[in-house]
């Protein structure tokens, strides 16, 4: 709590000393203090989850927490957050999670080796086109207005439907394909690695949350792990947002609107659900969009949802 409160003390005085600049100078300049903030726990962490917003991060810290929480005997009222489990356990590594938004404002750098190639990471993809779906209603009913000018969305009062918002290259499929393009032209580069596929999380929780947890250098027995996937169950964490079960996490596990399911943190986690939402001729230009822009190292292309990890998942000195 400390540690939040300081670094949002700092956030305001930086912004506060830049008030009077243009409003792009005053992004240019908070997005480089936030890679600045970033970056430092990089270097610290024993491990860092880097994913995309929307992947399933929220579910994959859950269901980490839940082993910690157990094996260490730890407050069920906070999630894993950097070092707050590890100060209360040395035992315990510090996890980073981050979506990699910031840190090349601060470092310049133009690849991820030279900010992450030395560093553990797990990657988490998603497939980009439910990514987009579930960032679109985020943004509709959860953004601040402030990440929205970070990140260079359309301003909520923009009458921006969804296909259009899917289409839109700052904030759509194409973003998301060149962020996971930007990864996959480094991966052969990076030595303590994993890459992590939601859509094999949700096959198979137990499996792949041991596979995460041995990378991250904690042994789980089986009834921990089963612990875990139940407890980080769409149904229990739905019910716990609603309940407000992570008070001391602050509004990241909060529903914006009860009587809105669209506004939970937690909404439907289902693989595929992109196709739910657009016509036959909308799914076929996605999945052109895809196929043309997309590196197949991921598995999804050629067929949409591949059940078997892509090749060379896992690189790792444990």
């Amino acid at each position: 709590m400390y540690h939040t409160v300081v670094k949002k003390f700092s956030r305001f005085l930086v912004m506060k000393s830049v008030f009077f600049l243009p409003k792009a100078r005053r992004i240019a300049v908070e997005r480089r203090h936030r890679g600045r903030e970033q970056y430092g726990k990089l270097r610290r962490a024993d491990c860092t989850v880097v994913s995309f917003g929307k992947s399933g991060r929220t579910w994959l810290r859950v269901m980490l927490s839940r082993v910690y929480q157990r094996k260490y005997g730890l407050s069920t009222g906070s999630l894993l957050s950097f070092d707050n489990f590890h100060r209360r356990n040395p035992a315990i590594p510090v996890v980073f999670f981050t979506h990699d938004n910031y840190v090349r404002d601060y470092t310049g750098s133009q690849d991820v080796r030279s900010d992450y190639g030395d560093r553990k990471v797990v990657l988490l993809v998603r497939h980009p086109a439910d990514v987009t779906v579930s960032q679109f209603f985020q943004w509709r009913h959860r953004m601040k207005t402030r990440k929205i000018d970070l990140l260079e969305f359309p301003e909520r009062a923009q009458d921006v439907g969804l296909y259009e918002f899917l289409m839109d290259p700052k904030s759509g499929l194409v973003r998301a394909i060149n962020f996971m393009n930007l990864w996959a032209r480094d991966i052969p580069d990076l030595d303590n690695f994993m890459v992590v596929r939601y859509e094999d999380l949700r096959a198979d929780p137990g499996g792949v949350l041991d596979r995460i947890l041995r990378f991250m250098g904690t042994e789980a027995n089986e009834a921990e792990l089963r612990d875990a996937v139940e407890y980080g169950s769409v149904e229990n964490m739905r019910k716990m947002e609603e309940k407000g079960s992570f008070w001391l996490s602050g509004g990241r596990m909060k529903p914006r609107d009860k009587a809105n399911p669209d506004s939970y943190k937690v909404r439907r986690a289902k693989v595929g659900g992109y196709r739910d939402y657009f016509t036959d001729e909308q799914v076929a230009a996605i999945d052109e969009l895809l196929e043309s822009g997309l590196s197949p190292i991921f598995g999804y292309t050629g067929q949409a949802h591949r059940t078997q990890p892509p090749v060379g998942a896992e690189r790792a000195s444990i």
